[in-house]
């Protein structure tokens, strides 16, 4: 028997060992017809079974963490920094190679679920306290997946409309507020301010003239919706997102719990070893725009390859989806019904900002007032609890 062939057996038999071993130290167990059972569908369970991408991720960015954290954290406020009712926000496009786009580097290293790096055209915004200068959160919109059932049943979309529609719709793939600020129902404020006219006109000037990744032709570009996924199964944050009487978020139902974060980077790069050995065409096929889902579908390759069962790919854990109509004929727009999208309705940040305020922040303060303790040392002990940091009053961080 050739010397290759016994490389590439003990090669299956060391990659099947590590994706068992993997999925049972998460927690996993397996039906008899083979698909993955997660331990339950709690929040922990969801922040549990990311750990492994949050270590990965954070351990990438270490360097970049002990370069900044000094000049980046004087934009985090202190809980006695904020006065909810004179909160002003106001959002800020992000420009690659800036202090900004540091800034969003740095404060998205906060999720529990990490932060996914977009797809395709992406659009980041900062949002800003103009009563002190400080940070309320981040938002990002990227190219949306091409299939998304929940979503494709809202629009009723026929295979030729997605082909010339999806350049018009967008993901929000991070979408949130930072402490103290989400102690103040800040995520909400920061979900409604997609829905602006400064977001639109932002994407208009950016993708007036795009071309489709997946129809490969020439369109002119409105942002007419927004997707979003919640990171823990269910979401309060979302659901029944309304002010003034105008829907922002509404859902849509679940995804189906197929997925590839279950599978951290270097288990996927050992898969990918295992194509490239085997000279299969999917180790390097990847092409701009195949983002997710050309990493499950190299998932599924190699679980196929090494006899294993391809519902190994999903992991359960459902996630729930919103949709956002930005334009007031959204639908009939991606329908190609009508070329002419309406924004009649669109508020400013300010406009939405002030709403916000009014109906969630201000009441929020006066429930509760957890934010008024909250300290940057805190930031970095989520970051990195094994770090220890000393912070003072003008927020200058030390590292003991």
């Amino acid at each position: 028997m050739p010397s290759n062939l016994i490389f590439i057996n003990a090669r299956e038999a060391n990659l099947k060992r590590r994706i068992r071993e993997h999925l049972k130290e998460l927690g996993y167990g397996k039906d008899e017809n083979g698909r993955l059972l997660p331990p339950d569908l709690t929040k922990e369970t969801y922040r549990k079974i990311h750990g492994h991408q949050r270590v990965e991720k954070i351990e990438r960015n270490k360097d970049f963490i002990n370069r900044n954290h000094a000049k980046l954290l004087k934009y985090f406020a202190r809980g006695d920094e904020i006065i909810p009712a004179f909160i002003r926000s106001r959002i800020s496009l992000v420009r690659s190679g800036t202090l900004e786009s540091d800034l969003f580097r740095f404060a998205s290293l906060y999720w529990r679920i990490p932060v996914s790096e977009g797809y395709g055209r992406r659009i980041r915004f900062l949002v800003w306290d103009d009563s002190n200068g400080k940070l309320i959160g981040i938002f990002a919109l990227g190219d949306a997946v091409f299939n998304l059932k929940a979503r494709d049943e809202k629009i009723g979309w026929s295979h030729q409309d997605r082909m010339s529609s999806l350049i018009n719709l967008m993901d929000a793939y991070v979408m949130g507020a930072i402490p103290p600020y989400n102690m103040l129902l800040g995520g909400k404020l920061v979900a409604c301010l997609i829905r602006t006219q400064e977001v639109v006109d932002v994407f208009r000037e950016k993708y007036k003239d795009s071309t489709g990744i997946i129809s490969g032709q020439k369109r002119d570009a409105h942002l007419l919706a927004v997707t979003t996924t919640s990171a823990l199964g269910r979401s309060s944050i979302y659901n029944r997102l309304r002010l003034a009487g105008l829907p922002y978020f509404s859902s849509l139902g679940f995804t189906s719990g197929w997925g590839h974060f279950h599978i951290p980077e270097d288990l996927f790069d050992e898969m990918r070893a295992y194509l490239v050995e085997k000279k299969d065409d999917y180790a390097s096929s990847f092409e701009f725009g195949g983002g997710p889902n050309w990493r499950l579908r190299t998932i599924k390759k190699v679980l196929a390859a090494l006899g294993l069962s391809a519902d190994l790919a999903q992991h359960g854990l459902v996630r729930e989806v919103f949709f956002c109509e930005i334009a007031t004929n959204a639908i009939e727009c991606l329908q190609a019904k009508t070329a002419n999208p309406i924004y009649g309705d669109l508020l400013s940040a300010s406009e939405v900002s002030n709403l916000a305020i009014e109906r969630w922040i201000a009441p929020r303060a006066l429930r509760n007032d957890e934010y008024l303790h909250w300290c940057p040392t805190e930031f970095m002990q989520h970051i990195d609890p094994c770090s220890h940091f000393t912070v003072s009053q003008n927020n200058v961080l030390r590292k003991e």
